[in-house]
């Protein structure tokens, strides 16, 4: 059976975080919905990027999924964080027992639906402070129970990949390493120059 995840974009969420991740997880055979917060389908990201989503927040159906992912940026994460639709679709899929996974800003509105409430997770250093309810961790990618969260856009593809693994497709998780280069990366990281 194919694995359903769905993403949600609200305006001025950071293009690296929501492309990649959706990227890996297309390349991992997972089918990636995106869900548009805005007004529209088209929805601009923190860079003036726009991508069209497949379905308004006030679709049906938005729990058909294994999984939800709310990538950063500050103004979109502010948006997921104050929008009660967004609010109450993460604590739906924390209540279902299912995949939750925030990148960056966008533990806060995982804090804000009150799912992080005896986790631990992690987010971009700049909102630390932020979270209160969980154990906060360092780590690049922290998986407690079903909540995923990751620090930055540079840890994008790492987060997609753990996705996979969490959604049962290990080889799935490794093949897309391979091909995207990302475990030569890892090996060689002594070689790269900041």
């Amino acid at each position: 059976m194919v694995k359903k995840f769905l993403v949600l974009l609200a305006e001025g969420f950071e293009e690296t975080e929501a492309v990649t991740a959706i990227d890996v997880l297309r390349r991992g055979g997972v089918e990636v919905v995106l869900c548009s917060l805005a007004k529209s389908l088209l929805v601009e990201g923190s860079r003036n990027i726009v991508v069209k989503a497949d379905r308004s927040i006030n679709s049906d159906g938005l729990l058909d999924f294994d999984g939800i992912y709310l990538p950063g940026g500050v103004k979109g994460a502010t948006t997921l964080r104050d929008d009660e639709r967004a609010q109450k679709l993460i604590r739906a899929y924390k209540e279902n027992g299912k995949l939750v996974a925030a990148i960056c800003a966008a533990p806060i509105a995982l804090e804000r639906a009150g799912v992080l409430k005896g986790e631990t997770a992690t987010s971009n250093p700049d909102f630390r402070d932020h979270i209160k309810d969980a154990a906060y961790s360092e780590d690049p990618v922290v998986v407690s129970g079903k909540i995923i969260t990751s620090r930055a856009a540079g840890t994008t593809l790492p987060i997609g990949l753990e996705i996979l693994r969490q959604l049962g497709l290990e080889q799935e998780a490794k093949k897309v390493s391979h091909d995207m280069l990302f475990d030569f990366l890892m090996e060689n990281r002594d070689k790269l120059h900041s």
